[in-house]
C-alpha cells in the first residue's frame, strides 16, 4: 500500500499569511489542525523560513490595499519565530517601502528583500544579514516595482520579476550590480532549475495588474536559459500564470487564474484556479488539478510529496498530494477585507 503522504511530518508546520488579518496563521503539517496566530503589521505578503536561525521573515507591503489599489507603501519586515509563535522584531526598512519578495541564502546568511521605486530611485533589492537582522545592501534593478526574486544555487546571480517593466532583470549577488534585462513584459513568479541552467518566469499581464483579460498576453511560462540570459522557449497553459515553484523532486509547479466574467473589483470576480505540474526536465506536463480562486502563491514540502497552494480572493490553501494529483484537504484561512490567504512557508520540526 503506498504510503499516506503525511507519513512522518508530526511536528512540522505551514505558515500561512492572511493579508487582511493581519496575520500568519500555523497548522500542523500532519492533522492540518489550526494551532497558533500570529498578528503582524497591515497587509502582510510573502513569507520565507531560514533554517539555519529557525526564523520566518515576513512582508508588509502597504499600508493597506494592494498593488494599484493602496493608501501608501509600508516598510516593515516581520522577524518571527516559529516555534514559540512570536514576533521576534519589526525591522523597519525606510526610506526603503513596499517590500514583496524574499529569497534566501543560507550559506551567506543573507536574506534579500525585493522593494518599490522611489521618486529618485528605482525599485531594487535590499539585502538583510540574517544574523544581525540588519540591512547590509540594496542592489537596484531599474525597474519601478520588482515582485518576486530568486537566486541561482551558487549565491551569485539574482533574478527579479518585473509588473511594469518589459524585462527580467538579472543582478551580480557578489557585486550587488545589475548585468542584464531579459525580455519579459509584465512578469511575476519565477523559480531557478536546481542546476541554475534555466529560469521559469510567469508573465501574465504588461503594465497594470488590473488589465482586462483581453489586453492579457498568451498564457504560458517563459523559460530562460541563464548562460545566454535570453528566453528559449514557452510552456503552454491553458489560463494565465501568477505564481510558479519548483520543488526539490524537480516539478514545475504553475498557478493558473480563470476570470467567471469582466471583474467588478480590483481582484476581480474568480472562478475556481487551477495547479498545472510540469517536469522541469522535459517541460512535460504531467497533470493538473483543480484549486481555489485566485492561486497566489505556492510552496511544497521538503521531500516534494506535498504542494500548497495559497488562493488570495477565496482565502483557502489547498493541499494536493503531488503523486496522484489530488486534493488532500482545503484549509480555511481568516480574513477581515477582500484579500485573504497570500504568503506561505513549511517549517520543518526542530531536529
Amino acid at each position: 500500500m503506498p504510503q499516506s503522504p503525511r507519513a512522518g511530518r508530526d511536528g512540522d508546520v505551514l505558515a500561512v499569511v492572511s493579508q487582511t488579518g493581519p496575520t500568519v496563521e500555523f497548522f500542523d503539517a500532519a492533522s492540518d489542525r489550526h494551532i497558533g496566530t500570529v498578528n503582524v503589521p497591515d497587509q502582510p505578503h510573502e513569507l520565507c523560513y531560514d533554517p539555519t536561525q529557525r526564523l520566518l521573515w515576513c512582508t508588509s507591503t502597504y499600508q493597506s490595499g494592494y498593488y494599484h489599489a493602496n493608501s501608501g507603501q509600508s516598510t516593515e519586515l516581520t522577524v518571527i519565530d516559529p516555534d514559540t509563535r512570536r514576533v521576534v522584531e519589526v525591522i523597519d526598512l525606510a526610506p526603503e517601502h513596499g517590500p514583496h519578495g524574499l529569497a534566501l541564502d543560507t550559506a551567506r546568511r543573507r536574506l534579500y528583500v525585493s522593494v518599490e521605486a522611489s521618486a529618485d530611485r528605482p525599485g531594487g533589492v535590499v539585502v538583510i544579514d540574517t544574523e544581525t537582522c540588519r540591512p547590509a545592501g540594496r542592489i537596484d534593478t531599474d525597474a519601478p516595482g520588482p515582485h518576486w526574486f530568486a537566486i541561482d544555487p551558487t549565491g551569485t546571480t539574482g533574478y527579479a520579476t518585473n509588473k511594469e517593466a518589459p524585462f527580467v532583470s538579472v543582478v551580480d549577488l557578489e557585486r550587488g550590480a545589475l548585468t542584464a534585462k531579459i525580455e519579459v513584459p509584465g512578469s511575476e513568479g519565477l523559480a531557478v532549475a536546481a542546476d541554475g541552467s534555466r529560469v521559469f518566469v510567469a508573465a501574465p499581464y504588461a503594465g497594470s495588474v488590473l488589465a482586462g483579460a483581453e489586453e492579457r498576453p498568451d498564457a504560458g511560462i517563459q523559460v530562460i536559459d541563464a548562460g545566454t540570459a535570453s528566453v528559449v522557449g514557452t510552456l503552454p497553459t491553458e489560463n494565465v500564470v501568477v505564481p510558479v515553484h519548483l520543488t526539490s523532486t524537480g516539478r514545475l509547479l504553475a498557478g493558473e487564474l480563470r476570470m467567471a466574467s469582466a471583474p467588478e473589483s480590483a481582484l476581480g470576480r474568480h472562478a475556481p484556479g487551477r495547479l498545472t505540474v510540469f517536469s522541469a526536465d522535459s517541460g512535460e506536463e504531467l497533470g493538473g488539478v483543480e484549486v481555489g480562486h485566485a492561486p497566489l502563491t505556492i510552496t511544497s514540502s521538503p521531500d516534494g510529496r506535498l504542494a500548497y497552494v495559497a488562493c488570495i480572493a477565496s482565502s483557502t490553501v489547498d493541499v494536493i498530494d503531488l503523486e496522484t494529483l489530488q486534493l488532500s484537504t482545503r484549509l480555511d484561512i481568516a480574513k477581515r477585507g477582500e484579500a485573504g490567504a497570500h504568503g506561505l512557508a513549511y517549517v520543518p520540526r526542530a531536529a
